[in-house]
């Protein structure tokens, strides 16, 4: 088997406080290439602060994250957000566009940030990731131009931008209707059908409600009060 694009070893996270929380206890899985892996468990189950562990959004208490192999315990924050910028895409339940940027910028902006590509050829690829998702005619319409589901498209492009090994969304069907929904879904699983540029197989991990999406998904990951439910990795 090849190396886990994401593993998590032994992740155990609490908060602080008077009354401190656990909110994820003892989870060790791995994200394998070409994998579509769907979170799911009850409201309120750690789903979420487990994609952002795997996400390198949050720091484990204890145990650690590795993503391509690489450990990230100690990394230092400013790393980190290195290894998110180049490795790994987000998706959320809100799309958190720029709403004074357009489509085509907004899609740009991490490029801009890994400072990877020039301007030229950074619009280029937007414009690209744009059309694959049938937006190219909106490139240049600001969020609030668009539906629901389009705007959702957009943000999917937006993690795309990188080409990263990874994509993570929390919820990413939580605000459409069934019709966008559908498409969203869609879209996420020929990610992971589809080979990466450099012929490695890509991830897509996801925390949802949806059934429908969970049962297109690979195997599921059921989380109960923050731990994985026995045998319900499958």
């Amino acid at each position: 088997m090849s190396e886990p694009l994401i593993h998590a070893i032994d992740v155990t996270r609490v908060i602080g406080g008077e009354v401190p929380a656990t909110l994820i206890r003892n989870v060790d899985f791995a994200v394998q290439p070409g994998e579509f892996v769907a979170i799911t468990g009850p409201s309120g189950s750690g789903k979420s602060s487990l994609l952002y562990l795997l996400g390198l959004l949050d720091v484990p208490t204890s145990g650690e994250v590795r993503v391509l192999g690489k450990p990230t315990l100690r990394m230092s924050e400013n790393a980190r957000a290195d290894m998110r910028l180049a490795s790994l895409g987000f998706v959320f339940q809100f799309h958190f566009l720029l709403p004074e940027f357009s489509s085509l910028e907004n899609v740009m902006l991490p490029m801009r940030a890994a400072k990877r590509l020039s301007e030229s050829q950074a619009r280029m690829r937007a414009q690209d990731l744009l059309a694959s998702l049938g937006l190219g005619d909106h490139s240049f319409k600001r969020p609030d131009q668009l539906s629901g589901g389009q705007r959702q498209r957009v943000a999917i492009a937006r993690a795309m931008a990188n080409d990263p090994s990874v994509i993570l969304a929390d919820e990413p069907t939580g605000n459409l209707d069934t019709a966008s929904s559908d498409q969203v879904l869609a879209i996420l699983r020929d990610l992971v059908d589809a080979k990466a540029a450099d012929g490695r197989g890509r991830a897509v991990v996801v925390v949802t409600h949806d059934l429908a999406l969970a049962g297109r998904a690979d195997r599921r990951v059921h989380i109960v009060d923050g731990k994985v439910a026995p045998a319900s990795i499958e």
